[in-house]
């Protein structure tokens, strides 16, 4: 299996910075680009998970800057942590399952 194709987990915080806009607001569109893309997330108090592949993930960093560019975000920071199996799919209920 070509590791790069499997599903892979990857958590995302974005902070960003717009003078006289709401930072969560701002959040919010950042999460609404992730729903748009059509792959699994899950929402968390500090970062929003999404399951996809490898492949798929300079489509979706760019999607979600664009969205928060739009809604007026003139700075960015994003932090990124990418969970990747090189020899099967990693799922968000792998860390969740044991909490559920």
């Amino acid at each position: 299996m070509n590791w790069r194709t499997n599903k892979i987990n990857m958590a995302i915080q974005v902070l960003p910075e717009a003078e006289g806009k709401d930072k969560y607001a701002l959040v919010d569109k950042a999460i609404e680009a992730i729903e748009k893309s059509g792959f699994r997330y899950k929402v968390c108090p500090f970062e929003t998970v999404v399951e996809y592949s490898y492949n798929e993930f300079p489509a979706l960093m760019e999607s979600i800057h664009q969205a928060c560019a739009k809604a007026g975000t003139q700075k960015m920071l994003s932090n990124i942590k990418l969970q990747v199996n090189f020899e099967t799919d990693v799922a968000i209920e792998d860390k969740m399952e044991k909490y559920s």
